[in-house]
């Protein structure tokens, strides 16, 4: 087969109509192995299937970027960087989008490897070309062309570069050519800030991050609302968090929460601020970040109770998010009154509104509710214990009332709420003292879903764990609950199999 693919890519250059001779050749690569594969391709062979990229024909020139994907992955970065430079110069200059692609692709492979990153390093020509692909109009392209660009800053040569040649001046330059490439050039510069404290000195003095910075006190509320986003990316890493500290940018948003109140345009950025702090609280602390900033805490609250389903979503999951701590939950149980308030409405939108709305109402309610084992003190058994009891007069059939209904999200949803109280010993008396709960958990007739089903053995994995499921269960619940998680989510017992059979 080495040898039939030696001959097509020998002839196939000098065909008029290659596309049969394409597809033959794109079928005998398929089948051999990729040290045979590297054995049959000379570069001059090659030259031959990269010429054919110059065509107006689609089907011929997508044929030649899936051969050449096979081909060029079987070769080393180090070889293609010697000896296909300028046909992967040309690639990034190609018309269609599947070769500018091809390039990008073998360019970010490049760049990984030291020996064929120095070589790219000194190649100027195709360094500004993969800059300039950001501001294609195929996002994919963009988005290939970030990716190559952040591989390149992951060593000190390629940041020198990017941030201390005329580089720079490119990615200015491309930054003018709109709000969306403008965005994309940011979101590269707070990828490579991500990597390191260096990586972000050198975004820092470029300027870009500070200019990140002051779109998000800008005029146009779409441009801020993207900029939050930015910004929210940045301070995942530690000296990210950091920098932004050192800038004033918490106390910034912290005053543009406050403000949004007389905007009439914040339902656009709010989000994206309440986010932004929802996450430097699960990063740091929660606590710190609502006693330095009490505006975030109180607009979370507020959203959950405005009409907004936009709202509502927003501050479910923050809500969920600050929950899922033990010391978030010991935060939000000092808010005392608001948060009774907050749980009920919760429970109104877990029971009745969109159902986007309900499985997000029934995450946070499981996040909140959720004690691992080492957590299990007295004092927190106690708060998960009175929280439960805040959602409903009923909350056990409120919730399995829930996971009863057409929908596989809902159900599953309920069902992580009982998995949550599964390992707390007051969820499991409330359990076996729910006429018929013990025997619905039992049942596999119950959520066919895939989703369902490994929804349920979670849930009785949970039990099954807890010290002190046996005692309070009984041994014959127990029992039945350990043989179910032996035979796995989707066992189908012998009487279901005949049954089945006779209907048919």
């Amino acid at each position: 087969m080495a040898a039939s693919v030696e001959s097509l890519l020998e002839e196939i250059s000098n065909i008029e109509d290659p596309i049969e001779e394409l597809q033959s050749l794109k079928t005998a690569l398929l089948s051999i192995t990729e040290s045979a594969l590297r054995d049959s391709v000379s570069g001059q062979r090659l030259r031959g299937v990269f010429s054919l990229l110059d065509s107006n024909r689609r089907e011929q020139v997508e044929l030649c970027v899936d051969i050449l994907e096979l081909i060029l992955l079987a070769l080393s970065p180090e070889h293609l960087a010697q000896n296909y430079r300028v046909e992967l110069h040309a690639g990034l200059n190609h018309p269609n989008e599947t070769v500018k692609i091809l390039a990008l692709t073998q360019i970010g492979r490049m760049v990984e490897d030291p020996n064929a990153a120095t070589e790219i390093l000194k190649n100027h020509d195709i360094l500004q070309d993969v800059i300039q692909c950001i501001r294609e109009e195929k996002m994919a392209v963009a988005k290939q062309a970030i990716q190559s660009l952040s591989k390149l800053s992951h060593s000190k040569p390629g940041l020198d570069k990017l941030f201390q040649s005329d580089l720079l001046k490119v990615m200015k330059d491309v930054m003018a050519a709109s709000d969306i490439v403008r965005y994309r050039i940011y979101e590269l510069v707070v990828e490579i800030s991500s990597v390191s404290p260096i990586s972000l000195g050198y975004c820092a003095n470029s300027s870009l991050i500070s200019q990140l910075l002051s779109e998000l006190t800008g005029d146009d509320v779409l441009i801020r609302a993207t900029a939050i986003e930015m910004v929210t990316t940045l301070a995942r890493s530690q000296h990210g968090r950091q920098y932004l500290a050192q800038q004033g940018i918490m106390e910034k948003i912290s005053n543009m929460i406050r403000g949004a109140e007389t905007d009439p345009f914040s339902s656009l950025y709010l989000p994206g601020l309440v986010k932004f702090f929802g996450n430097l609280a699960i990063m740091d602390s929660p606590q710190q970040v609502c006693e330095a900033y009490p505006a975030f805490q109180n607009k979370v609250f507020e959203m959950a109770l405005d009409p907004d389903p936009v709202m509502n979503g927003v501050a479910l999951d923050t809500l969920g998010l600050l929950g899922s701590t033990v010391e978030g939950k010991q935060v939000l149980q000092k808010t005392g009154e608001k948060l009774k308030t907050v749980l009920l409405r919760i429970s109104q939108l877990a029971n009745s509104s969109a159902t986007e709305l309900r499985v997000r109402s029934l995450d946070a309610i499981a996040k909140l509710l959720t004690l691992e084992p080492e957590q299990q003190t007295e004092d927190l058994l106690a708060l998960t214990e009175s929280w439960f009891y805040l959602l409903s007069k009923q909350p056990m059939d409120m919730i399995r009332n829930i996971s009863t209904q057409p929908f596989p999200e809902l159900h599953c949803g309920a069902l992580q709420i009982f998995t949550a109280i599964a390992t707390q010993p007051w969820g499991q008396k409330l359990m076996i003292s729910t006429p018929g709960f013990i025997e619905f958990v039992l049942d596999r007739s119950t959520g066919q879903t895939k989703e369902a089903k490994d929804t349920k053995f979670e849930l009785v994995g949970s039990l099954v764990s807890s010290s002190t499921a046996a005692e309070i269960l009984g041994s014959q619940n127990y029992i039945n609950l350990k043989t179910y998680l032996r035979e796995g989510p989707y066992y189908v017992s012998a009487v279901a199999l005949v049954s089945t059979e006779g209907a048919d």
